[in-house]
């Protein structure tokens, strides 16, 4: 039974003709899938409904050909033709017991329609804004423009009301719909009656609301997401005019979702923000409305989300990130279990699905986007298929997954780690600035893994192949990591000696993660050619600790990747601040006695950097050798029982942490039945039929 202290969380809620059968709300988020992926985006939605979420809802839908995001692939309502795949989310959250929603977008300055090759629409003549810098210009809608697009959104309103859609949405945040790009000065250079005072400025959000309450005709409810403060610049939405918008249309719409500034600003990190951070930016805009209020804050605790409540914050518990990271987070909650949840970590490896048109992942939940596909899911686990018995050893990322999941489907597990601690390169980088929550990936599979009578895990065992082979198991994953390289290989230098090695103190993250450290004070040069958080929080912890760094790069920006996790301007920044040297555009070419000789990454011309210490966070290799061992000595494998090797994780290819958790799952999957050799795709597709 659940505590009573959570009550609250359970009560139904009306938004207009709708009831709520609770305050969990799966706010609209992209996944990476859309309109080529329907029914893998339906299965993912309706876990989410199974997991006892009130109100589940789409990704933002494209309404018209004349502004839509190519590359980025988001639901699409162009034309009739696209009800079929959203009527088959909505049906199935209906099936599984929640209401579906669907967040209407006209994308404006934000559509660059490469697809469509039709000039872009917006308030004003202005480049878009997209994050690719597209080379594309948008002409300013006159008022046939703007009574098009009016009679596009009544009809889009009208093709999700027949897709059997509860909640339709008004999309004016995030920077990303017309509406917002209307009411922001930034964007609004207009004099005529759409342009100038705020009232004028918010006329099209108000059409755009009344018309989609006339269509919907009580059939539905509507919802308006609205960006109530544009955070990072100058002569944006602010509080005063986001008031005086509220304080105008607040009861138009049956529900308000609040968001800040950009989905940057809405989906911050971990290492940047904590719990609730968007508290600052909604706290008192629900009195303004009589309308039920959805607000966002990478939620987790229970008790946050008591107070939210409580405190007259918020109506909905809004979540997008910890709904992907546990679908099943409100039954948790219910049945007295929140020890359960799979907390999010705030990595963002989410939002990668969406910035590199790839299936969503998640580094907790190594379910999500494999629902429909593979068949996975979060909480149900096949049961095995015979009384066999799996050695995982390694309890990293992988193995500890690997061995939660075996032993959830029912195998005998044993679980070995040499070292003293289990968590492998998550226990070591959940210390290092900013990372703390990451630590949850192991508390969670720790948790889940003491309650499993047929898993045991042993310490300080470090395993040869002839012991792993005198215990008789049918199955050995080996997941016993990777290790970061000492020569400099990684993607500007592929090939061993390419970066000559002279006497400079040479370090790798291995030797600041164990505790070694350059001798105190020395100035220590970080050469970064792995390019996603290591070399960046790795130069934040040295300086911090009273050294001086210097940052190098053959990229032209610090931790080139974190673009794809919305954080790379933060990081950078953060370096900027605390003192850092940065050298962008710049590879190493060689180690020396007393600096480095750097490369121009364009032109090829040299130079120097003075250090006392070099750290080189370039490629890792698989510590593998005891998946090759074992390989080798397959004769042996009949006499001691043995049936299958493999390595999983950072053993098999280093990768994210996402991924090894990913692997371990996948191997407790296939455990039976391997796919790595198959001569057909191992997963379902959707396959696109070819139009007459």
């Amino acid at each position: 039974m659940r505590d009573p202290a959570y009550d609250v969380l359970f009560e139904p809620v009306p938004i207009g003709p709708l009831v709520a059968k609770n305050r969990f709300f799966q706010v609209p988020h992209c996944n990476g899938m859309g309109y080529r992926d329907p029914r893998a985006c339906a299965e993912m939605r309706a876990v989410k409904a199974q997991g006892g979420w009130a109100v589940v809802c789409t990704e933002e839908a494209e309404i018209h050909y004349t502004s839509e995001v190519t590359p980025y692939i988001e639901a699409r309502i162009w034309d009739d033709s696209d009800i079929p795949a959203l009527a088959v989310m909505a049906e199935r959250v209906h099936d599984c017991g929640a209401l579906a929603g669907v967040e209407l977008a006209y994308n404006g300055l934000d559509g660059t329609n490469l697809h469509s090759r039709v000039v872009p629409q917006a308030p004003s003549a202005l480049p878009v804004i997209s994050g690719s810098s597209h080379p594309v210009q948008a002409r300013a809608m006159t008022k046939r423009d703007i009574a098009n697009l009016r009679r596009w959104h009544r009809q889009a309103v009208d093709r999700s009301l027949r897709a059997g859609f509860d909640l339709v949405y008004v999309y004016s945040g995030h920077s990303l719909g017309a509406a917002h790009h209307f009411l922001s000065r930034r964007y609004n250079h207009r004099s005529d009656e759409y342009g100038g005072s705020l009232r004028n400025r918010m006329r099209l959000l108000r059409e755009l609301l009344e018309d989609a309450v006339d269509e919907v005709a009580g059939r539905a409810a509507v919802a308006c997401r609205i960006t109530v403060d544009e955070t990072m610049y100058r002569d944006g939405i602010d509080r005063a005019e986001i008031e005086e918008v509220i304080g105008e249309l607040g009861d138009i719409p049956d529900l308000w979702d609040f968001v800040p500034g950009t989905w940057e600003d809405d989906s911050v990190t971990s290492r940047f923000s904590a719990e609730a951070h968007e508290e600052q930016w909604v706290r008192g805009l629900k009195a303004l409305t009589s309308k039920p209020v959805v607000g966002v804050g990478r939620f987790t605790s229970p008790d946050t989300m008591v107070r939210m409540i409580r405190q007259g914050i918020l109506d909905f518990i809004g979540a997008a990130r910890p709904s992907i990271a546990d679908p099943y987070l409100p039954l948790k909650i219910e049945e007295g279990r929140p020890e359960d949840i799979r907390e999010c970590i705030g990595c963002n490896i989410c939002v990668t699905g969406d910035y590199t048109m790839s299936p969503i992942r998640c580094t907790q939940n190594p379910s999500m986007g494999e629902e429909w596909r593979r068949g996975w899911h979060p909480e149900d686990y096949r049961p095995r298929h015979a009384a066999e018995k799996a050695l995982v050893v390694g309890a990293g990322p992988a193995g500890l997954e690997a061995a939660m999941a075996l032993g959830k489907r029912g195998y005998e597990v044993v679980l070995v780690e040499k070292s003293r601690t289990l968590g492998g390169r998550v226990s070591a980088e959940a210390r290092l600035p900013g990372l703390a929550e990451w630590i949850r990936v192991v508390d969670y599979r720790l948790g889940q893994i003491s309650r499993l009578d047929n898993v045991q895990h042993f310490l300080e065992s470090d395993m040869t192949a002839a012991e792993a082979l005198s215990y008789g198991f049918d199955h050995i994953a080996v997941a016993t990591g990777s290790q970061w390289r000492r020569d400099g290989v990684a993607r500007w230098h592929t090939r061993a000696g390419a970066m000559s090695i002279g006497g400079l103190p040479v370090y790798t993250p291995d030797d600041i993660l164990a505790g070694t450290r350059p001798p105190a004070g020395a100035r220590v040069a970080v050469y970064d050619d792995d390019h996603y958080y290591m070399g960046g929080v790795l130069a934040e912890l040295l300086q911090g600790e009273g050294y001086e760094v210097v940052l190098a790069t053959p990229e032209p920006l610090v931790s080139r990747w974190t673009v794809n996790t919305m954080e790379q301007h933060r990081i950078q920044a953060r370096l900027m601040e605390a003192g850092v040297e940065l050298h962008t555009s710049r590879a190493v070419s060689a180690v020396l006695d007393d600096g480095l000789r750097t490369e121009c990454a364009f032109t090829g011309r040299e130079g120097r950097i003075d250090a006392d210490a070099v750290l080189l966070v370039t490629a890792r290799l698989p510590v593998d050798g005891l998946a090759q061992d074992l390989l080798a000595r397959r004769d042996d494998w009949a006499d001691s029982g043995l049936r299958s090797v493999r390595a999983v994780g950072d053993a098999l290819a280093p990768g994210t942490i996402a991924a090894a958790v990913w692997d371990g799952r996948r191997y407790a999957e296939e455990l039976e039945a391997p796919t790595d050799d198959a001569d057909t795709t191992p997963y379902r597709r959707e396959i696109v039929a070819l139009s007459p």
